[in-house]
């Protein structure tokens, strides 16, 4: 079967130093795959990499089984790689229901439109609406993002990235910041995302990781480490090795 992501030898230099070095990575069509490593592993290097953020010195990058190395970052949203940020990327001033119909209608080619039009579409409105009960922020739909608590407001950064109707998200560190009693309801409800949506998490939180993955890459030093399941990373010593000293 064709991987739902994949790299290839991949290669990130800044100057003399070597970020991603030689990366070979394949990610299966619905997995929930986390990706972690210590301080400086070169993790957020990989996803600026895989989101056309960076571009590569050598190696590739497949969505679906087709070559995506040197798109641009929208082309690669509108082929289905959406992504979430350690810092909420939100308008403070719109509500969750502006935003989300501003992403639909981004999604359904109206980017270029005021949002105000798209308000009067029933059926983009009954979208968001739908996908924001489905967030659990039905009852915030008309308040201001700014003055929702920290773990709506990743909440509603995670339903924007799925109302562009991805074949793989990548999310970045989604509980960053959230108070402990929401994080495990951050990731629940990815979890629950249907089962032809690929998760790739990176995540510092090993509980987190541990409790949401059914398979872990882990990065050291900007190269792949190990790969395997919850069970055989948890287990591994030399990742645990790695991790000694680090804030992980």
């Amino acid at each position: 079967m064709t991987a739902a992501l994949e790299t290839r030898n991949l290669v990130k230099r800044f100057g003399g130093f070597t970020a991603t070095n030689d990366v070979t990575l394949s990610v299966r069509q619905g997995a929930r795959h986390a990706l972690i490593g210590p301080n400086g592993a070169g993790k957020t290097t990989l996803i600026n990499l895989l989101t056309g953020v960076l571009a590569p010195n050598s190696g590739q990058i497949l969505l679906g089984g087709e070559e995506i190395s040197r798109l641009p970052t929208h082309a690669r949203v509108g082929r289905g790689l959406s992504r979430t940020f350690q810092i909420n990327q939100l308008f403070g001033d719109f509500t969750p229901l502006d935003s989300m119909m501003l992403a639909i209608g981004e999604r359904q080619g109206h980017g270029g439109m005021a949002w105000r039009p798209l308000s009067r579409d029933r059926a983009v409105a009954d979208e968001a609406a739908a996908l924001l009960k489905r967030f659990r922020l039905a009852d915030a739909m008309g308040v201001a993002t700014t003055l929702l608590p920290y773990g709506k407001q990743r909440l509603l950064e995670i339903a924007l990235a799925i109302a562009a109707k991805p074949k793989v998200l990548l999310l970045d560190e989604p509980a960053a910041g959230v108070p402990e009693e929401e994080r495990h309801e951050v990731l629940s409800l990815v979890r629950e995302l249907p089962a032809d949506v690929t998760v790739v998490l990176i995540e510092h939180d090993m509980d987190l990781v541990f409790s949401f993955a059914d398979r872990i890459s882990v990065l050291a030093q900007g190269a792949l480490f190990a790969e395997g399941t919850v069970a055989e990373i948890s287990k591994d010593p030399q990742v645990k090795a790695i991790y000694l000293g680090e804030d992980a």
